[in-house]
């Protein structure tokens, strides 16, 4: 047991206990880390310097992380446009419907491959000295699956609305979620990285 003035009580045989002059040692606080938990420092590049092989390390879990999330979103539309081609009302569909879902479902395998290509890669290269090469080829692919999938989902859209709503209201629709969708994957995080030079080229 610990005693409230920082000694230890050494249990005895008759139950009774007996106070020792031998401190405790507490782990040592760091800056912006936990105290009592050693082991828990701060997460914050600025604050906890990276070595090259951290750095890359890091880059690298993110983008397996990152590519968990895209993969699951992708192969579930993926699935579902494989399995319209045989329902019975897709024969009933014309030539625009047609086109619209052979260019969504390209678009969807194309994506599928890139996002899946991240794994594969690691496979081969997997031992061989190369994560900086990985992470960068990682990042560029997953750009690019990222754009395939924001297509086969505006293509989704396209077809399912073409048929539910006729006219020029269905194309208006999928137009501004295209827009939302550069706006949200590709416009604000240009826009932050722009903010956060300006404020570092402010700093210096």
């Amino acid at each position: 047991m610990h005693g409230f003035n920082g000694h230890t009580n050494v249990p005895l045989r008759e139950g009774k206990t007996n106070m020792t002059t031998e401190p405790i040692t507490w782990p040592k606080a760091r800056p912006g880390g936990c105290g009592a938990c050693e082991g828990h420092g701060p997460e914050s590049p600025d604050e906890a310097p990276e070595t090259p092989r951290e750095r890359v390390n890091r880059r690298w879990n993110e983008i397996m992380q990152e590519t968990r999330v895209a993969q699951t979103g992708v192969q579930i539309l993926f699935g579902f446009l494989l399995s319209v081609a045989f329902t019975p009302l897709f024969h009933d569909l014309g030539t625009f419907e047609h086109a619209a879902y052979v260019i969504t479902v390209v678009s969807g395998a194309a994506a599928t491959a890139c996002l899946i290509a991240p794994v594969s890669i690691h496979r081969f290269l997997s031992g061989q000295r190369m994560k900086d090469e990985m992470v960068e080829v990682a990042h560029r692919l997953m750009l690019c699956g990222m754009l395939l999938m924001a297509v086969t989902i505006g293509c989704t859209l396209l077809l399912i609305l073409h048929v539910v709503v006729p006219g020029l209201m269905a194309k208006l629709l999928v137009g501004g979620v295209m827009a939302w969708f550069a706006l949200s994957w590709y416009a604000l995080p240009l826009w932050l990285r722009y903010r956060s030079a300006r404020r570092a080229a402010r700093g210096d």
